[in-house]
């Protein structure tokens, strides 16, 4: 079940806003073009904003994700119709020989249970061609990124097109390591709406996420910084034998 900041009708079209600059996505197109990878499956793709700058740039794109109101966001911005949007998880993404799928935004750390996140490496393995590459981004337990989300509760207010001034709260409701659960809370100022989103997520470290994927058969390639967050993330470049 997706969380409500995914998920629900109001909070879905404003998440972009909030989400801020999303010059992380750039790091990811350099790893497509230096893979030469032309068919790409996104998976969690969300509101669509890596789809789309994929598209943007020639190549043929599948977005897969469980939350139906971010999809709804995602096609409001290919109004040409250039990607292929389904409605599904992860573990059952289209098996269509692609060159490289990529899980960005963290979406690898939503997967809570071992058993999920091994249907995700399968079900993108199977995806693949051989040969084909998967790309994804977790954050470094070692970095106590949750002790930073503690200490920055300050509220923000945005004024979003098309909803008005709404202000956005974000506090760390529990660490039960490797769990680190957190609460949005969204205030509508047009009318006083109140709405939140609770979610957890798994912090996975470099060992452990080196094992799972070779596990399901995948060959470790490179593991790097995410360039715009030094010292904070790693990204994994995984091959499918060929």
């Amino acid at each position: 079940m997706p969380d409500a900041i995914f998920a629900d009708s109001r909070l879905a079209p404003i998440y972009d806003a909030f989400d801020g600059d999303r010059n992380d996505l750039t790091a990811y197109l350099g790893i497509a073009d230096e893979l030469g990878a032309q068919r790409v499956l996104d998976v969690g793709c969300g509101t669509g904003s890596f789809a789309i700058l994929l598209a943007d740039n020639g190549r043929e794109v599948v977005g897969v994700d469980p939350a139906a109101a971010s999809l709804e966001v995602a096609k409001s911005k290919d109004s040409t119709g250039r990607i292929t949007w389904v409605h599904d998880d992860a573990s059952k993404v289209p098996a269509l020989g692609f060159d490289l799928a990529v899980m960005t935004g963290n979406v690898a750390q939503v997967f809570l249970a071992d058993d999920d996140w091994n249907e995700a490496l399968q079900a993108s393995y199977t995806a693949l061609r051989p040969g084909g590459h998967l790309v994804f981004e977790v954050r470094r337990p070692e970095r106590r990124a949750w002790k930073d989300w503690a200490a920055d509760s300050m509220p923000i207010t945005l004024d979003v097109p098309g909803a008005g001034m709404v202000e956005q709260r974000r506090e760390v409701t529990d660490v039960s390591l490797p769990f680190v659960s957190f609460r949005h809370t969204y205030r509508f100022l047009t009318d006083g709406k109140v709405v939140t989103s609770d979610s957890t997520i798994r912090f996975r470290g470099r060992a452990e996420v080196e094992a799972s994927l070779t596990e399901v058969g995948y060959r470790v390639r490179d593991v790097r910084e995410a360039p715009d967050r030094p010292g904070r993330e790693y990204v994994f470049i995984a091959e499918r034998p060929a």
